[in-house]
């Protein structure tokens, strides 16, 4: 049987301090469920934890971080800014740190590069939404034929790059933007982002997104590290060969590959069991390595997290 350790890894961030490179995300995970997640993570040794605004269990999270009685300096917290508070993060953090029960957090992103109307809105029900329109399609604030009228992520990034001056969050970054999304920050002569956190796994490897990132000193970090709820890969026979040679489970080997490639890994369970062994180690020999990575040859590129933000071109 291979050696098994915690992960004890960490990433240097463009501000110069340290991210574990695993970390728990909380993504789809009820209240009840996201507490005892957390706490169990916490217990088992996690000290990075992954939540959002829109998850609804920022209070919860931090609940759990509070009752897991670490100290606060040794935990990194991460939320997400919503489409419906882009032209407004500062109230947007000020309301997360509020739900969290927490004076700051270590890292904060704006969750996708698209704003929503939100005229009237006052409370977290109206913000932790996505407004529609009478049709059922998006209410965005972007206009098609011209996206410089409107509201865009750069006006967001704008503000939000800031952020770290008031103290309430150590580093901002942003989520699901593209090589082009950052590419418009840095012609407008904006600060680099800390991190971007995108969908991230052997069938969408992101290799053109993870170069670009290295490049600028953008921290990449891969949320759905195992595909989707009904992941195809959870049934891959290759990946299951490789997970029986070394007697662990087939996510165990996609979070190391993936730690093996560098990035922040954020896989999500609500299971005791695997939110522990999720949190294990070993050595990912080189030719499995290269297997998972040749997985896509096979299987074909797969993007599994494709919400519909029409208009607003999305990944390109």
């Amino acid at each position: 049987m291979v050696q098994l350790t915690n992960s004890t890894a960490e990433v240097t961030l463009n501000t110069g301090a340290k991210i574990p490179q695993l970390g728990l995300g909380t993504w789809r995970s009820t209240e009840q469920e996201a507490y005892d997640a957390v706490l169990t993570a916490i217990k088992a040794g996690y000290r990075h934890i992954d939540s959002a605004a829109i998850y609804k269990n920022e209070a919860v999270v931090g609940k759990a971080i509070k009752d897991s009685g670490i100290p606060r300096e040794e935990l990194f917290v991460t939320t997400k800014l919503w489409g419906t508070q882009h032209k407004d993060p500062a109230k947007a953090l000020e309301l997360s740190l509020k739900r969290l029960g927490l004076d700051y957090v270590d890292l904060y992103l704006i969750h996708w590069p698209v704003a929503f109307k939100a005229e009237g809105f006052t409370t977290d029900e109206q913000f932790l939404s996505i407004p529609q329109n009478e049709d059922g399609s998006r209410n965005l604030d972007w206009n098609k034929e011209n996206p410089k009228e409107g509201w865009n992520f750069v006006k967001t990034w704008e503000l939000v790059q800031d952020l770290p001056k008031t103290g309430k969050t150590k580093a901002v970054g942003v989520s699901n933007f593209s090589v082009n999304n950052l590419k418009e920050l840095e012609a407008a002569g904006l600060k680099t982002p800390t991190a971007n956190q995108v969908e991230l796994h052997p069938l969408l490897p992101q290799n053109e997104l993870i170069a670009y990132a290295k490049e600028k000193g953008i921290t990449i970090e891969a949320y759905s590290p195992l595909g989707s709820q009904d992941s195809p890969l959870l049934k891959n026979e290759t990946l299951k060969a490789i997970a029986d040679s070394y007697e662990v489970s087939i996510a165990q080997v996609l979070i190391n590959w993936a730690l093996k490639r560098g990035y922040v890994v954020l896989p999500k369970s609500i299971t005791a069991s695997r939110i522990e062994s999720n949190f294990k180690v070993f050595d990912l020999k080189e030719d499995d390595f290269n297997k998972v990575t040749d997985l896509i040859k096979v299987e074909g590129e797969q993007r599994f997290i494709v919400p519909d933000w029409s208009p607003f071109p999305t990944f390109e």
